[in-house]
């Protein structure tokens, strides 16, 4: 017992001597000196660092025992300088390069800028460089000389040029990242010295040329990282160290066969190729790997049948093969891998049913077999009730007007059901009752009709619910105003679905498109029960929904008025009502929605004044029109002297003889402003006939040919040769502007494209609304457009007008809108990596300012938006739609705001919270409520090109 005793006091004793050492260490003054330069080229203190007010460089400080520092226990010298998460702004001095003990360099997660100084690359000791998720810039140097890192972590900042040749001299490094920045070039020879490898990252740059073959020989490469740059071949693998564990060549333009990998690397667990060019078939090796447990081929173009062997693959938990050509049935031993968790084969060429065995999947969580050619819907959904783990279910685009089974199904899981855009007869089933856990469901664009059944306002989570486009009739449940996922701010939702896309209805702004969601949390808050047969009134209980972002009850037979208490929608952006019988006045109330972008209550029978405070300010004309009792704001007639007081709610009774007062008095006034608008167009005609400039009829059809000529301006954009094409000859190259050419559609009109006769591809733009000028003063206003000429801008090229038409032709952009990759274009959001969607802000920046400081007369934009920047074939931003608010009346124009997520979690995933909170802040300064506190667009630009308000 005694030696015992003896043994724990000589421990305690030489810990409290070791305790007391380390208590007792002071700083090197050397190593002090270049804290104090640290701190200098930092923007402010760091918490527990230097006394206030303190600028001596005692070396009594014990820098030691501050936060983040690391000293060696013998010679008291910094050995580690760990900052991660600390919201540190600045840039890093040169003196830091005087730590020359330093083994770990830790400032990852900051908000840093600037270039690093190049004496940081010959710290002899370092062992661990993390710079990642800053603001970091320049190019690295040709000489790099870290003989002892071991592991280095420049992703996600602002790097340009080459990959440097890290390992001639830093030969022992084993993870090396630099995802994220915009690197160029190919990837170095240098690379095969790094014989210690592990880990690879160069994901998300701009890098090109062919894969080298050194790479897959490095002897301990595992994971290997290349996806989303612009790799066009894999050199041929000869032999290969076969230890690579995960492997991404997503996002690049390679083609051809897919290579084996399977085969020469038997230890695959993780391959993704998705989003390429690669044809053919599935390799038969990839069949007997056992290895294999992720396996992701969509958005290419590979075809052929599936139907082999899946036996060997028992490990595998994720397939996904969609967005190809593959063709034939579903084999049966798919269900042999049993660890399937997730398969997506949507939008292939597939048909026939599912085979039974799809029972025997215990642990499928998610299954999307959308876009095919699959049949009996019956039996699909017999076989997979048998599912016991299944919470997303995607079949939409198949069975083809088959019926929508009645009989009893359990999906005791399911979260969300998504069985859309069939052609599906019959009525909603009553076993959708049983799935109590339901999140989302669409059925949209069947054919069902019936009613709409109560229950669906009885599940508690159920946040999303499409019905649109069927044939239902009947009243809206009053139920679905008591959702609780929608009224309640304390209900907390599961993600339940992995990151594949799911596809919505077509998008019908842009044909050909769909729009996507690539989780179930991804979708907004929504009814959408438009485009039915649904009567009677809105109840006033929707006002409850404080959670819902979208309302759409377009096209149906509803009637009564619109209830005021719909201003408790707190969170709606989207109100469409129109194309309904709604009567009385558009609620006061509604103003008070801050929220709300799109609104619409077009061709009802609604009277009244229109409000035009908050967001009523910003909403087109398009909004309100077919409501002819409708009046002020720019809108409709003119409101006069009228007074239109709130009319009676339908439960009010006692008013009716008011009512009906009001109605034979407005009647009245009627029939009075036709009778004077009609005096008033006689003495406009009279005038018109006596005008001098229309007296000379040869004159007037003169005039009337040239306006069917297009003019054309000399541009940069279309040289300096002009030729003369006519009308005739737009209507041609747009097929008399057939929808099958629409490729756009915003609040100034329809967008098509089109190709001249000398061949040249334009975009069309189709003028709506009144312009409200004469011809010459469209002219005018066209020509000083076009004198709007900067590379940022989206050239106006010519212009056309006969009669009520007025065409505006322009430069085509060969990718779309903004918009239509951040929302509509599937796999579209993870081509923009954060480098690229910064460039894009910098790019419509620049033109911003261009067109508000430079450009002479300066050109107020007033309606900026992700569907206003057009992408050209490099990903370059070019501002469309400038200027149009001059040829519209003030009452058309509009802004627009569709956003629902603040982050698009595509990007904030790979951890570019930092660069995204700069570009927030830039935009909260933007909204500032007083214009003289709101920066110019040269103060954005230095912003944005600098890294911060700082700048």
């Amino acid at each position: 017992m005694v030696v015992v005793w003896e043994i724990w006091a000589i421990v305690i004793l030489g810990f409290s001597q070791v305790l007391a050492n380390s208590q007792n260490l002071t700083c090197n003054s050397s190593d002090l000196r270049a804290l104090r330069g640290f701190m200098d080229g930092l923007e402010s203190p760091i918490d527990g660092w230097w006394p206030t007010n303190s600028s001596s460089l005692s070396s009594s400080f014990d820098c030691c025992n501050w936060v983040g520092i690391k000293c060696n226990s013998n010679s008291g010298r910094i050995v580690g300088l760990e900052l991660p998460k600390k919201r540190l702004t600045g840039s890093l001095s040169d003196l830091i390069s005087n730590l020359d003990h330093l083994k770990t360099l830790n400032l990852s997660n900051n908000f840093l800028t600037g270039p690093l100084p190049i004496s940081l690359f010959h710290l002899t000791h370092l062992e661990v460089l993390d710079l990642s998720r800053n603001g970091f810039n320049g190019v690295f140097p040709v000489s790099i000389r870290l003989p002892a890192l071991e592991e280095l972590d420049f992703s996600d900042n602002f790097f340009s040029g080459s990959i440097p040749g890290i390992c001639v001299n830093s030969t022992g490094i084993r993870v090396l990242k630099f995802a994220v920045n915009s690197l160029t070039g190919i990837i170095p020879p240098e690379l095969r010295n790094c014989s210690f490898l592990n880990h690879l990252c160069i994901a998300s740059n701009s890098l090109s040329g062919a894969i080298p073959e050194f790479l897959f020989q490095l002897p301990r490469l595992g994971v290997l990282d290349l996806q989303d740059n612009m790799f066009t071949a894999i050199s041929e693998i000869g032999n290969s160290s076969g230890g690579l564990i995960s492997l991404d060549v997503s996002c690049n333009r390679l083609s051809g066969n897919l290579p084996d990998f399977f085969r020469k690397f038997p230890n695959l667990s993780r391959f993704s190729a998705r989003s390429n060019g690669f044809s053919g078939g599935i390799p038969a090796s990839l069949l007997n790997s056992p290895a294999i447990s992720f396996l992701n081929l969509r958005n290419n173009s590979l075809d052929g049948s599936i139907e082999f062997n899946w036996s060997m693959m028992t490990n595998l938990t994720s397939l996904d093969l969609g967005s190809n050509n593959f063709s034939g049935f579903i084999p049966d031993d798919l269900s042999s891998c049993r660890k399937l968790k997730a398969i997506n084969l949507a939008r292939n060429k597939f048909s026939g049913q599912i085979p039974e065995s799809f029972k025997n999947f215990r642990s499928l969580s998610y299954l999307s077999l959308s876009n095919c050619s699959f049949s009996n819907l019956s039996t699909t959904l017999k076989i997979l009730q048998h599912c016991p783990n299944l919470t997303v279910l995607v079949l939409t685009m198949n069975f083809h007007s088959e019926k929508l089974p009645d009989d009893s199904f359990q999906f005791n899981a399911l979260k969300a059901l998504v069985i859309a855009n069939c052609g599906l007869v019959g009525s909603i089933p009553p076993w959708l009752k049983g799935l109590t856990q339901l999140q989302l469901l669409d059925l949209s664009w069947n054919q069902l009709d019936g009613s709409i059944p109560p229950y669906l306002g009885d599940f508690r989570s159920l946040f999303y619910l499409d019905l649109s486009n069927n044939s239902l009739s009947g009243e809206i449940p009053k139920n679905l105003t008591q959702l609780q996922s929608l009224s309640l701010w304390d209900i907390s939702l599961e993600e339940g679905s992995p990151d594949f896309p799911f596809f919505r209805r077509p998008n019908m702004s842009n044909r050909g498109s769909a729009l996507q969601y690539n989780q179930i949390m991804s979708f907004p808050p929504l009814l959408d029960l438009s485009n039915n047969f649904l009567n009677g009134s809105i109840w006033p209980e929707f006002g409850n929904l404080k959670r819902l972002h979208v309302l759409d009850l377009k096209h149906n037979d509803l009637s009564g008025e619109i209830p005021s208490s719909l201003s408790g929608m707190a969170s709606i952006e989207t109100l469409d009502l129109s194309y309904n019988n709604l009567t009385g006045m558009i609620p006061p109330s509604l103003v008070n929605l801050s929220f709300l972008s799109k609104f619409s209550v077009a061709y009802n029978n609604l009277s009244g004044l229109i409000p035009n405070r908050g967001q009523f300010a910003t909403f087109a004309n398009l909004s309100f029109e077919g409501n002819e009792l409708l009046c002020g704001s720019g809108r409709g007639s003119a409101c006069g002297n009228r007074v239109f007081p709130q009319l009676p709610t339908r439960e009010s009774k006692k008013s009716k003889g008011k009512i009906a007062g009001m109605a034979v008095g407005i009647g009245f006034g009627t029939l009075f402003l036709l009778a004077l608008m009609f005096l008033i167009i006689i003495r406009a005609t009279g005038r018109q006939e006596v005008d001098p400039e229309n007296e000379d009829g040869d004159d007037g059809k003169k005039e009337e040919l040239e306006t069917r000529l297009i003019v054309f301006f000399r541009t940069k954009g279309n040289g300096n040769d002009e030729k003369e094409f006519s009308l005739d000859d737009l209507l041609k190259s747009t097929n008399s502007f057939d929808q099958a050419n629409i490729i756009g559609c915003g609040g100034f009109g329809l967008v098509f494209k089109a190709t001249l006769p000398d061949g040249r591809k334009v975009a069309i733009k189709r003028l709506s609304g009144d312009t409200g000028q004469a011809d010459r003063e469209f002219q005018a206003e066209v020509e000083t457009l076009s004198r709007a000429q900067h590379p940022n801008l989206v050239l106006l090229q010519g212009y056309c007008q006969h009669n009520n038409d007025r065409l505006l032709i322009y430069s085509f952009m060969e990718n779309g809108s903004l918009d239509y990759w951040l929302h509509e274009k599937p796999d579209g959001p993870t081509k923009l990596n954060w480098s690229t969607r910064l460039n894009i802000a910098k790019g419509a920046i620049n033109g911003l300012a261009y067109l508000h400081q430079s450009c002479d007369p300066h050109i107020l934009h007033r309606d900026i938006k992700s569907s206003n920047i057009l992408l050209d074939e490099n990903f370059e931003a070019h501002l469309a739609d400038f200027g149009l608010a001059r040829l519209i009346l003030p009452y058309d124009t509009h802004k627009e705001k569709r956003e629902i997520e603040v982050f698009d979690p595509i990007v904030f995933d790979k951890e570019n919270g930092k660069q995204m909170l700069w570009v927030l802040e830039v935009a909260c300064v933007c909204l500032n409520e007083s214009p003289k506190l709101r920066p110019s667009t040269r103060e954005l630009l230095s912003w944005l090109h600098h890294g911060g308000l700082n700048a």
